[in-house]
């Protein structure tokens, strides 16, 4: 119904914030993620919205980004998991880090969601895995897209390295919302070998 509130922001609550637009105030549900990252009260922000409409209840559930949304949305298509658990993942891992647990089937880091068990973890994975593409878990690991050919194509080979990186350091045992976040600090060269961002993501492990 609603597909953003733009507003000031009134007030920011455990799991919700106030933003009134138009003489208006809006509860919308967040992360906590989402609420560590929103500006003071007072600031003008910018939430993308999930209506959700029931019966019994009318909730508004709030995003700093339309991929965050978009995330979640998919999210609440798994059995089991509710509107309530896609902010609890949300809130303990990163649009792209759920992606990647995803892809590399790490249901450990999913599971650190609160209220999310080992067996829900497992069925993200499972339900997920087909609606989730490579290229997406990949896109939030490098710059801005670049539509030319030469740095389209450098690009490209950047982010399969990180991502070589990133499968080496689950491997090691590494979950991998922190191995994500790690690659992501590591800055590009020309010749960046899989190697060295190891060696510099490992410096951000600890």
């Amino acid at each position: 119904m609603y597909a953003y509130i733009k507003g000031t922001l009134e007030e920011i609550m455990e799991d919700a914030v106030v933003v009134e637009t138009g003489g208006i105030g809006y509860n919308v549900k967040v992360s906590t993620t989402t609420a560590d990252l929103l500006p003071g009260i007072g600031s003008e922000v910018k939430i993308y919205t999930y209506t959700l409409v029931r019966e019994d209840a009318f909730s508004l559930y709030g995003f700093l980004t339309r991929d965050d949304l978009e995330v979640f949305k998919k999210l609440i298509t798994v059995s089991g998991i509710g509107p309530k658990g896609g902010l609890a993942i949300l809130s303990v891992m990163s649009a792209d880090a759920l992606r990647f647990a995803v892809m590399a089937g790490d249901a450990k880091a999913i599971a650190k969601a609160p209220g999310i068990g080992a067996k829900t973890a497992e069925r993200v994975i499972l339900d997920l895995r087909d609606k989730i593409s490579l290229e997406d878990t990949l896109r939030g690991l490098g710059g801005p897209e670049d539509k030319s050919g030469t740095s389209a194509n450098i690009q490209a080979a950047d982010n399969v390295m990180k991502r070589e990186a990133i499968e080496a350091l689950v491997a090691l045992g590494y979950s991998a919302s922190d191995a994500t976040a790690a690659v992501k600090k590591v800055k590009m060269q020309e010749d960046t070998t899989v190697e060295d961002i190891l060696k510099q993501a490992l410096k951000y492990m600890f």
